[in-house]
């Protein structure tokens, strides 16, 4: 049986936009993986801001932690008839995520892999 794999998903938003992107991040796209999170692809999902306002040497303001069920999971695409059901007004929704990422000014995935230590 193949491991869990965690993907880390990071966001910088532009100065000022943050809330924007949040509230866009939470009306559109939080349903699509609570609903894959539902179905079992993932077995978690967790999302992250820094604490507290740094000089930005982090280069990040939201993380976003994905566990797939295993490697097979991350190779499925459902995302898009999710959205279809979760969205009857597809112009809308589509506008909004091109919103979404247009608040952006990076964003970067990390697979991780486990790297066990010596006893």
């Amino acid at each position: 049986m193949s491991k869990p794999v965690e993907i880390l998903y990071f966001y910088r938003t532009r100065w000022g936009h943050h809330d924007e992107f949040m509230d866009l991040f939470k009306r559109n796209h939080w349903p699509i993986l609570r609903d894959q999170l539902a179905a079992g692809r993932y077995t978690a999902v967790e999302l992250r801001t820094p604490r507290f306002h740094g000089v930005g040497e982090a280069g990040w303001d939201v993380l976003v932690s994905i566990t797939y069920r295993d490697w097979a999971a991350t190779q499925e695409h459902s995302d898009g008839e999710i959205a279809l059901s979760l969205y009857p007004d597809q112009a809308t929704f589509k506008a909004e995520e091109q919103r979404r990422f247009e608040l952006l000014d990076a964003h970067w995935d990390v697979v991780l892999e486990d790297r066990p230590l010596p006893g």
